[in-house]
Protein backbone atom coordinates (compact mmCIF):
# COMPACT_ATOMS: atom_id res chain seq x y z
CA UNK A 1 0.00 0.00 0.00
CA UNK A 2 3.11 2.24 0.29
CA UNK A 3 5.46 3.52 -2.38
CA UNK A 4 9.06 4.92 -1.06
CA UNK A 5 10.44 8.51 -1.64
CA UNK A 6 12.34 7.98 -4.97
CA UNK A 7 12.77 10.67 -6.56
CA UNK A 8 9.24 11.17 -8.61
CA UNK A 9 6.91 8.49 -6.82
CA UNK A 10 5.72 5.90 -8.99
CA UNK A 11 1.81 4.70 -8.09
CA UNK A 12 2.08 1.41 -5.47
CA UNK A 13 -1.76 0.00 -6.43
CA UNK A 14 -5.20 1.43 -7.05
CA UNK A 15 -5.24 3.50 -3.93
CA UNK A 16 -6.47 7.08 -5.29
CA UNK A 17 -3.92 9.38 -4.75
CA UNK A 18 -4.97 12.68 -6.73
CA UNK A 19 -6.66 13.30 -3.28
CA UNK A 20 -2.99 14.59 -2.49
CA UNK A 21 -3.69 17.76 -4.89
CA UNK A 22 -6.87 18.64 -2.05
CA UNK A 23 -4.51 17.84 0.92
CA UNK A 24 -5.87 21.13 3.18
CA UNK A 25 -4.64 19.91 6.22
CA UNK A 26 -1.43 17.96 7.47
CA UNK A 27 -1.40 16.24 10.70
CA UNK A 28 2.35 15.62 12.35
CA UNK A 29 3.16 12.73 14.81
CA UNK A 30 6.18 14.37 17.19
CA UNK A 31 8.86 12.22 18.39
CA UNK A 32 10.57 9.64 15.08
CA UNK A 33 8.55 11.59 12.99
CA UNK A 34 8.95 15.63 12.89
CA UNK A 35 12.23 16.01 15.43
CA UNK A 36 15.18 13.77 15.19
CA UNK A 37 16.33 11.19 17.50
CA UNK A 38 17.56 13.80 19.71
CA UNK A 39 14.52 15.86 19.37
CA UNK A 40 15.56 18.36 17.50
CA UNK A 41 13.66 20.35 15.19
CA UNK A 42 15.93 21.16 12.22
CA UNK A 43 15.57 23.96 10.19
CA UNK A 44 14.19 22.37 6.92
CA UNK A 45 11.52 21.33 9.04
CA UNK A 46 10.79 24.27 10.30
CA UNK A 47 11.38 26.02 6.88
CA UNK A 48 8.51 23.09 5.81
CA UNK A 49 6.25 24.08 7.75
CA UNK A 50 6.55 27.69 6.96
CA UNK A 51 6.01 26.72 3.21
CA UNK A 52 2.84 24.32 4.03
CA UNK A 53 1.03 27.47 5.72
CA UNK A 54 2.55 29.74 2.77
CA UNK A 55 0.36 27.34 0.09
CA UNK A 56 -2.31 27.84 2.04
CA UNK A 57 -2.04 24.10 3.59
CA UNK A 58 -2.99 23.98 7.70
CA UNK A 59 -0.91 21.88 9.90
CA UNK A 60 -1.46 20.57 13.31
CA UNK A 61 0.57 17.79 15.74
CA UNK A 62 0.06 14.88 17.76
CA UNK A 63 1.62 13.59 20.72
CA UNK A 64 1.55 10.71 23.01
CA UNK A 65 3.32 13.80 25.26
CA UNK A 66 1.37 15.79 27.94
CA UNK A 67 0.29 19.42 26.76
CA UNK A 68 3.16 21.07 28.04
CA UNK A 69 5.50 18.41 26.53
CA UNK A 70 4.91 20.32 23.18
CA UNK A 71 5.05 24.06 23.92
CA UNK A 72 8.85 24.17 22.59
CA UNK A 73 7.27 23.27 19.38
CA UNK A 74 4.87 26.49 19.63
CA UNK A 75 6.97 29.40 18.61
CA UNK A 76 9.71 27.80 16.05
CA UNK A 77 6.86 26.59 13.66
CA UNK A 78 4.32 29.51 15.05
CA UNK A 79 1.62 26.82 15.61
CA UNK A 80 -2.08 27.99 15.25
CA UNK A 81 -3.30 25.10 15.28
CA UNK A 82 -4.77 23.02 17.89
CA UNK A 83 -2.25 20.43 19.81
CA UNK A 84 -3.41 17.41 20.21
CA UNK A 85 -1.77 15.80 23.34
CA UNK A 86 -2.09 12.18 25.15
CA UNK A 87 -2.67 11.30 21.36
CA UNK A 88 -5.86 13.03 21.77
CA UNK A 89 -7.12 12.80 25.51
CA UNK A 90 -6.44 16.59 26.21
CA UNK A 91 -6.62 19.12 22.58
CA UNK A 92 -5.94 22.31 23.57
CA UNK A 93 -4.85 25.88 21.70
CA UNK A 94 -0.89 26.63 21.26
CA UNK A 95 0.78 28.18 24.05
CA UNK A 96 -2.29 28.32 26.38
CA UNK A 97 -4.41 26.69 28.65
CA UNK A 98 -7.41 26.60 27.18
CA UNK A 99 -8.61 22.90 26.45
CA UNK A 100 -10.90 22.25 23.55
CA UNK A 101 -11.39 18.80 23.99
CA UNK A 102 -10.61 15.90 26.89
CA UNK A 103 -10.78 12.61 27.71
CA UNK A 104 -10.24 10.24 30.28
CA UNK A 105 -9.73 7.19 31.50
CA UNK A 106 -12.27 5.54 34.20
CA UNK A 107 -10.93 5.01 37.23
CA UNK A 108 -11.65 1.31 37.08
CA UNK A 109 -9.74 1.18 33.99
CA UNK A 110 -6.87 2.91 35.44
CA UNK A 111 -6.95 0.32 37.96
CA UNK A 112 -6.77 -2.19 35.55
CA UNK A 113 -4.35 -1.01 33.57
CA UNK A 114 -1.69 -0.30 35.99
CA UNK A 115 -2.49 -4.04 37.45
CA UNK A 116 -1.92 -5.57 33.95
CA UNK A 117 1.18 -3.43 33.24
CA UNK A 118 3.24 -4.33 36.41
CA UNK A 119 2.28 -7.78 36.08
CA UNK A 120 3.78 -7.35 32.42
CA UNK A 121 7.34 -6.49 34.86
CA UNK A 122 7.23 -3.24 33.07
CA UNK A 123 7.26 0.02 34.84
CA UNK A 124 4.59 2.19 35.29
CA UNK A 125 3.98 5.92 34.43
CA UNK A 126 0.76 8.04 34.95
CA UNK A 127 -0.51 11.10 33.37
CA UNK A 128 -3.22 13.44 34.69
CA UNK A 129 -3.93 16.68 32.66
CA UNK A 130 -1.46 18.30 34.83
CA UNK A 131 0.76 16.57 36.44
CA UNK A 132 2.90 13.46 35.43
CA UNK A 133 3.60 11.04 38.55
CA UNK A 134 6.41 8.11 38.51
CA UNK A 135 6.88 5.52 40.94
CA UNK A 136 11.14 6.10 40.87
CA UNK A 137 12.91 9.48 39.14
CA UNK A 138 15.38 6.92 38.46
CA UNK A 139 13.92 4.46 36.92
CA UNK A 140 14.68 3.83 32.79
CA UNK A 141 13.57 6.46 30.19
CA UNK A 142 12.83 8.93 32.92
CA UNK A 143 15.33 11.16 32.68
CA UNK A 144 15.05 11.07 28.79
CA UNK A 145 11.69 11.63 29.31
CA UNK A 146 11.98 14.25 31.53
CA UNK A 147 14.47 15.86 29.21
CA UNK A 148 12.23 15.74 26.23
CA UNK A 149 9.14 17.43 27.95
CA UNK A 150 11.04 19.66 29.88
CA UNK A 151 9.30 19.07 32.88
CA UNK A 152 9.31 17.10 35.73
CA UNK A 153 7.53 13.82 37.35
CA UNK A 154 6.17 13.73 40.70
CA UNK A 155 7.44 10.76 42.60
CA UNK A 156 4.59 8.92 44.48
CA UNK A 157 4.90 5.50 46.54
CA UNK A 158 1.18 5.12 45.88
CA UNK A 159 0.82 5.54 42.21
CA UNK A 160 -2.39 2.76 42.05
CA UNK A 161 -4.08 5.17 44.19
CA UNK A 162 -3.99 7.96 41.49
CA UNK A 163 -7.27 7.02 39.24
CA UNK A 164 -8.94 10.30 38.77
CA UNK A 165 -8.52 12.65 35.39
CA UNK A 166 -6.29 10.16 33.72
CA UNK A 167 -5.39 11.20 30.64
CA UNK A 168 -2.71 8.52 30.27
CA UNK A 169 -1.17 5.41 31.55
CA UNK A 170 2.08 4.22 30.15
CA UNK A 171 4.00 0.81 30.43
CA UNK A 172 7.53 1.61 30.15
CA UNK A 173 10.54 -0.90 29.41
CA UNK A 174 13.51 -2.14 27.26
CA UNK A 175 12.23 -5.50 26.21
CA UNK A 176 10.44 -4.77 23.29
CA UNK A 177 9.19 -8.20 22.73
CA UNK A 178 7.66 -7.63 26.81
CA UNK A 179 6.26 -4.26 25.74
CA UNK A 180 4.78 -5.90 22.62
CA UNK A 181 3.32 -8.90 24.42
CA UNK A 182 1.48 -6.75 27.06
CA UNK A 183 0.16 -4.10 24.29
CA UNK A 184 -1.33 -7.29 23.18
CA UNK A 185 -3.07 -8.46 26.22
CA UNK A 186 -4.28 -5.21 27.18
CA UNK A 187 -6.30 -4.41 24.20
CA UNK A 188 -7.76 -8.01 24.29
CA UNK A 189 -8.51 -7.58 28.03
CA UNK A 190 -9.92 -3.56 27.53
CA UNK A 191 -11.54 -3.98 24.39
CA UNK A 192 -12.84 -1.07 24.14
CA UNK A 193 -12.70 0.60 27.57
CA UNK A 194 -9.62 2.21 26.50
CA UNK A 195 -7.28 2.57 23.25
CA UNK A 196 -3.86 0.89 23.56
CA UNK A 197 -0.37 0.90 21.76
CA UNK A 198 2.76 1.56 21.50
CA UNK A 199 3.91 4.87 20.59
CA UNK A 200 7.97 4.33 21.12
CA UNK A 201 9.00 0.59 21.31
CA UNK A 202 9.44 0.79 24.73
CA UNK A 203 6.52 2.65 25.84
CA UNK A 204 2.87 1.38 26.26
CA UNK A 205 0.44 4.12 25.90
CA UNK A 206 -3.08 3.47 27.24
CA UNK A 207 -5.76 5.95 26.94
CA UNK A 208 -9.50 6.85 26.39
CA UNK A 209 -11.30 5.29 23.68
CA UNK A 210 -11.67 8.50 21.91
CA UNK A 211 -7.95 9.36 22.50
CA UNK A 212 -6.33 7.64 19.66
CA UNK A 213 -4.97 9.26 16.81
CA UNK A 214 -7.65 7.86 14.25
CA UNK A 215 -9.84 10.48 16.70
CA UNK A 216 -7.25 12.83 16.63
CA UNK A 217 -8.01 12.83 12.42
CA UNK A 218 -12.20 13.28 13.57
CA UNK A 219 -11.94 16.04 15.75
CA UNK A 220 -9.01 18.23 13.87
CA UNK A 221 -11.84 17.44 10.48
CA UNK A 222 -14.21 18.55 12.91
CA UNK A 223 -12.63 21.55 14.55
CA UNK A 224 -10.78 22.90 11.47
CA UNK A 225 -13.85 22.31 9.59
CA UNK A 226 -11.58 20.14 7.06
CA UNK A 227 -12.68 16.63 5.51
CA UNK A 228 -10.89 13.72 6.47
CA UNK A 229 -10.30 12.80 2.83
CA UNK A 230 -8.23 16.41 2.27
CA UNK A 231 -6.14 15.56 5.44
CA UNK A 232 -2.80 14.28 5.50
CA UNK A 233 -0.87 11.86 8.29
CA UNK A 234 2.50 11.50 8.90
CA UNK A 235 4.04 9.28 11.59
CA UNK A 236 6.52 6.33 12.19
CA UNK A 237 4.75 4.04 14.97
CA UNK A 238 1.69 1.63 15.25
CA UNK A 239 -0.21 3.87 17.08
CA UNK A 240 0.33 6.08 13.77
CA UNK A 241 -1.61 3.63 11.73
CA UNK A 242 -5.02 4.32 13.38
CA UNK A 243 -4.71 7.87 11.71
CA UNK A 244 -3.82 6.75 8.44
CA UNK A 245 -7.07 4.87 8.07
CA UNK A 246 -8.74 7.95 8.85
CA UNK A 247 -6.86 10.42 6.51
CA UNK A 248 -7.25 10.96 2.55
CA UNK A 249 -3.57 10.25 2.55
CA UNK A 250 -1.04 8.68 4.72
CA UNK A 251 3.02 8.87 4.89
CA UNK A 252 5.05 6.43 7.12
CA UNK A 253 9.09 7.47 7.90
CA UNK A 254 11.74 5.58 6.70
CA UNK A 255 12.48 4.56 10.53
CA UNK A 256 9.08 3.25 10.52
CA UNK A 257 8.66 -0.58 10.58
CA UNK A 258 7.57 -2.23 7.42
CA UNK A 259 4.11 -3.00 9.53
CA UNK A 260 3.68 0.81 9.71
CA UNK A 261 5.04 1.40 6.17
CA UNK A 262 2.96 -1.11 4.41
CA UNK A 263 -0.17 0.42 5.79
CA UNK A 264 0.67 4.06 4.52
CA UNK A 265 -0.03 5.82 1.00
CA UNK A 266 3.67 6.54 1.02
CA UNK A 267 6.79 6.10 2.80
CA UNK A 268 9.87 8.51 2.90
CA UNK A 269 12.89 9.03 4.41
CA UNK A 270 13.71 8.33 8.03
CA UNK A 271 13.74 11.25 11.11
CA UNK A 272 17.66 11.32 10.70
CA UNK A 273 17.67 12.16 7.49
CA UNK A 274 15.38 14.74 6.96
CA UNK A 275 12.05 12.56 6.25
CA UNK A 276 9.15 14.94 7.39
CA UNK A 277 11.17 18.06 5.14
CA UNK A 278 10.95 15.86 2.30
CA UNK A 279 7.43 14.00 2.05
CA UNK A 280 5.81 17.88 2.82
CA UNK A 281 7.85 19.12 -0.43
CA UNK A 282 7.53 15.79 -2.56
CA UNK A 283 3.88 14.67 -1.57
CA UNK A 284 2.03 18.11 -0.24
CA UNK A 285 3.58 20.96 -1.42
CA UNK A 286 4.68 19.49 -5.20
CA UNK A 287 1.17 18.19 -5.47
CA UNK A 288 -0.32 20.97 -4.12
CA UNK A 289 1.44 23.53 -6.75
CA UNK A 290 0.44 21.38 -9.48
CA UNK A 291 -3.18 21.39 -8.63
CA UNK A 292 -3.18 25.57 -9.45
Amino acid sequence: MCEALRGEPMPADSRDTTKDKSIQLVIADVDGTLVTQNKVLTARAIDAVFKLREAGVKFAITSGRPPHGMDMLVEPLKLDEPIAAFNGGVITVPGETTVLRQNFLAPDVVKQTMQMILQHKLDVWVYTDTTWFVRDVNAPHVAREQWTVKFAPEVTRDLVAIVDRVAKVVGVSDDYEGVARCEKDVQAALGDKASAARSQPYYLDVTHPKANKGEVVLAMSDLLKVPTEQIATIGDMPNDVLMFVKSGVSIAMGNASAEVQKSATYVTGSNEAEGFADAMEQFILKKHAAAK
